[in-house]
């Protein structure tokens, strides 16, 4: 790319930029200003509440002030985002592997496509007391239940990509005499990375649900087992508790994703604004 045409493309971006909407600026402080709204409403109509399954907010904090400071409640915190951490890289590494083979080895795709779209179709939440029937109810029957519920939406989402890809890649490939892993690797993956990063995404949110729902049956540790506990003990201010904790941790992870998406795919964000601007 020559320095004139650089430049060009450079003040398409800006000017994409201003004539896209509204600032980015006001947009983040709308993502911001919105759930401290909705808290401060929830602060407000909470406060005179008698209700015993509808504690006020400011006893729910004050709770989970107090359990912040015990070990056993900050253990189930570290268990379940470790599970959750764990099972959704068993995911990502399985998904994006299996899911290159079938979308570049078409024999092996017509082998395995009718039963992963099989397995696909049941919920994933399903298959947690299959999985407790036959392993038990360790920590691995959690591990594996929460990766492959997430495996298919990354494993789908691979194969569209990887088969969407520009034929004029594999081309360039074979003129520069690249091995089959590089033309994977340095081609293939890149050029599939929008469509693996969102299936990522979806898969994320996916293995957050299953978490909770393997650590509710039968299981002693985890957030989702000890706000179950509450619950059944009508410690309901406990039980509020721990779904705020599930809930600012499933806004973390769909954050710190959204980042991390955003960095992979900068040029590809890039292209789409310009795109736009033209």
């Amino acid at each position: 790319m020559t320095l004139t045409s650089s430049v060009q493309t450079t003040a398409r971006l800006r000017r994409g930029r201003r004539t896209s909407g509204a600032p980015r600026w006001a947009l983040i402080g709308t993502e911001i200003a919105v759930p401290v709204v909705l808290v401060a409403l929830w602060w407000i109509v909470s406060a005179g509440s008698t209700n015993t399954f509808f504690p006020p907010l400011s006893a729910i904090v004050g709770r989970l002030g107090q359990l912040l400071a015990t070990p056993a409640f900050l253990g189930d915190i570290g268990v379940s985002v470790l599970n959750l951490v764990l099972s959704f890289a068993i995911a990502t590494v399985v998904g994006v592997l299996l899911g290159c083979a079938l979308g570049l080895i078409a024999w092996l795709s017509w082998f395995v496509e009718p039963t992963i779209h099989f397995f696909r179709a049941i919920p994933p939440v399903a298959l947690v007391p299959i999985f407790v029937s036959i392993i038990g109810f360790g920590n691995e029957t959690r591990i594996l239940s929460i990766s492959l519920a997430a495996l298919f939406p990354i494993l789908i989402s691979t194969i569209d990509g990887v088969r969407a890809g520009d034929p004029t890649l594999e081309m360039v490939g074979r003129v520069y005499r690249l091995s089959r892993a590089e033309r994977v690797f340095q081609l293939v993956l890149p050029a599939a990375s929008p469509r693996i990063l969102s299936g990522m995404q979806v898969s994320l949110i996916t293995a957050f649900v299953v978490m909770i729902a393997s650590e509710m049956l039968g299981s002693s540790t985890g957030l989702g087992a000890a706000t179950l506990l509450a619950q059944q003990s009508f410690a309901i201010t406990d039980m509020w508790a721990g779904i705020l904790v599930l809930g600012v941790i499933g806004y973390a992870a769909t954050a710190l994703f959204t980042l991390f998406r955003r960095a992979i795919l900068r040029w590809y964000i890039a292209s789409q604004q310009l795109e736009k601007s033209e």
